[in-house]
């Protein structure tokens, strides 16, 4: 009954208590002309009604509390929370001996309490074996460049970088002995006192030579192969043979199957690479169209050591760029640019300022699924290369190379070409209709589209293996990038991406025998889908051959992770 009083009378009081600057509202007690504004004294509640409020704001902070500790111990931090798959942009405090690792575009990363790098090959040795016995996972990875992780692991990874010298130089014969750790650029600078130089590059050199190799990386030139075919031979350590050497004369077949051997079959220690003799490059670069490209496409396949295409989607824009060695005769072209430095890139600067007066952001960043914007950045670009056209002129490992922009997801495909002397003309074609889905699907895809031509590999994993020489492959890489930290933005922006990819892989691939490069494709996560992938990668693979090699020199898997069981399973269930 107390409480019954306390809170008719609390209630009253509240019902009665009054604005301090609103009027009093009128009761049938006033007078309607003596009615006042506002009362100068107000007249104080009793006291036991402070007593009850008082009691009332007690009670709800005892309630918050008591429900925040229910909550709690109802709903506890799992134990075994911190050793999750870690997904990206979820922060938690992690252990001291927690390694984190990502790869470089920011896509993929794991935790691990184990990241082994040892210094020479008989510390390699030791751990491999070790862990052997223990069962323990030390998935080879080199400098974690890959696109789609492949290296990466949270059970535990091994990573050669501290193997990183130097072995032996033969001048006579063009060879260089490798550690697998050392990564492109310094072995260039290593070798360039010799006067060589490696045969191709990739669009980075910040590679381990072990990675670069075993995901069968490529660069640009009709009649110069990947960079997997310029390995001689190479030293494999392995859980159940120890250390071996494979060459086309030792084990050969093992060698043509470990050489892209996607770091399952051991790791990579050494490796023995044919080279070249250092030379200066002419790099052209100008502006044609898809009409002028299909006059001139053989000529410019047959007459260019290196060539490459760069298509910027929403114009009629292809940048053509080709590389040959610098005539001793004739030196370098004389060409001078029709603009400056600053006026080239004036499209893009003007474009910037325009964003930041409305969006306050930058280009892409501001809004990068935009596709009316993603066409206006396409433009400034287009105009920015027309604006470019000229010649350059410096040493291989200077030029062959690309700004491959910030991170981004990125899906590349090789498939048949035709033959140096007669192109099916099948990578114009392929061209032609991405272009015609991006637009009909109004994808917001950023520039450049890049296309490039390889000769043919005989490693048998390579996506440009064929038995015959006069194959050449073409490569086709679609991008888009991630330019913000943002994590929602980051997330629709790789939702918007894989259905572009999805839309790529429906439409042209089986047309094309298009597979992708194995250091950029993706597992799927449906089931059907995944069925399908190992379906279609066992028509162009010899998948039970590599899963036999894989039993023998690693029967317990230490070198595998989540991706090779996927794309490999040893049984037929996934």
């Amino acid at each position: 009954m107390l409480r019954a009083n306390n809170l008719r009378r609390s209630l009253h009081s509240v019902l009665n208590r009054r604005h301090p600057l609103k009027p009093p509202p009128a009761t049938a007690a006033s007078h309607p002309s003596a009615s006042r504004p506002f009362c100068s004294i107000p007249t104080p509640p009793p006291s036991s009604t402070t007593d009850s409020e008082l009691r009332k704001y007690i009670g709800y902070t005892l309630l918050v509390l008591g429900c925040g500790a229910a909550t709690y111990y109802s709903f506890p931090f799992p134990e075994d929370a911190k050793h999750k798959k870690a997904h990206l942009f979820r922060y938690a405090p992690l252990p001291p001996d927690l390694h984190t690792v990502s790869n470089w575009s920011g896509t993929h990363e794991v935790q691990t309490r184990t990241f082994v790098q040892p210094e020479t090959i008989s510390e390699l040795e030791a751990v491999v074996k070790e862990c052997n016995e223990k069962r323990q996972r030390i998935r080879p990875v080199g400098s974690g460049l890959s696109p789609n992780g492949i290296g990466l692991t949270r059970l535990g990874m091994v990573n050669l970088a501290l193997m990183d010298r130097v072995l032996e130089v033969d001048e006579k014969n063009k060879r260089v002995r490798v550690q697998a750790g050392i990564r492109v650029q310094q072995l260039v600078d290593g070798i360039k006192e010799y006067g060589l130089t490696l045969q191709n590059f990739a669009s980075i050199r910040e590679q381990q030579i072990g990675g670069i190799v075993q995901v069968g990386a490529h660069g640009t030139g009709a009649r110069l192969p990947p960079i997997d075919e310029q390995v001689i031979s190479m030293k494999l350590v392995t859980p159940a043979k120890g250390t071996i050497e494979v060459s086309k004369e030792k084990n050969p077949e093992l060698f043509y199957l470990a050489r892209c051997g996607l770091g399952g079959l051991g790791v990579v220690a050494e490796v023995t690479l044919q080279c070249v003799e250092r030379q200066e490059l002419v790099e052209h670069t100008y502006v044609s169209n898809m009409k002028e490209i299909k006059k001139n496409h053989k000529k410019l396949l047959s007459e260019n050591k290196h060539v490459k295409y760069l298509y910027i989607p929403y114009t009629d824009t292809v940048v053509v760029v080709t590389c040959n060695p610098l005539s001793k005769w004739k030196g370098p072209p004389k060409y001078k640019p029709k603009y400056t430095q600053e006026e080239a890139i004036q499209h893009v600067r003007d474009l910037y300022r325009e964003s930041l007066r409305n969006y306050r952001d930058k280009l892409l960043a501001f809004d990068p699924l935009n596709k009316e914007h993603i066409a206006k950045v396409n433009q400034a670009e287009a105009e920015f290369w027309r604006k470019s056209e000229g010649y350059r002129v410096g040493w291989s490992d200077e030029i062959l190379g690309f700004d491959c922009g910030g991170q981004q997801w990125v899906s590349e495909t090789c498939f048949p070409a035709g033959t140096l002397s007669k192109p099916s003309m099948k990578d114009l074609e392929y061209i032609e209709k991405l272009m015609q889905i991006i637009e009909k699907e109004n994808i917001p895809a950023p520039a450049p589209i890049e296309q490039r031509w390889t000769a043919s590999s005989r490693s048998l994993m390579s996506p440009a293996y064929s038995s015959s020489e006069d194959d050449i492959f073409s490569w086709v890489g679609i991008i888009m990038y991630l330019p913000t930290m943002d994590a929602r933005q980051r997330k629709t922006i790789t939702e918007e991406f894989f259905h572009y990819r999805h839309l790529t892989q429906a439409n042209l691939w089986d047309q094309y025998s298009a597979y992708e490069h194995w250091a950029k494709i993706e597992v799927p996560k449906d089931k059907d889908e995944l069925a399908a992938l190992q379906a279609r990668l066992r028509k162009r693979f010899p998948v039970d051959a590599y899963n036999q090699k894989r039993k023998e020199l690693d029967p317990n898997r230490i070198f595998s992770n989540n991706m090779l069981e996927k794309l490999f399973p040893m049984t037929e269930t996934v």
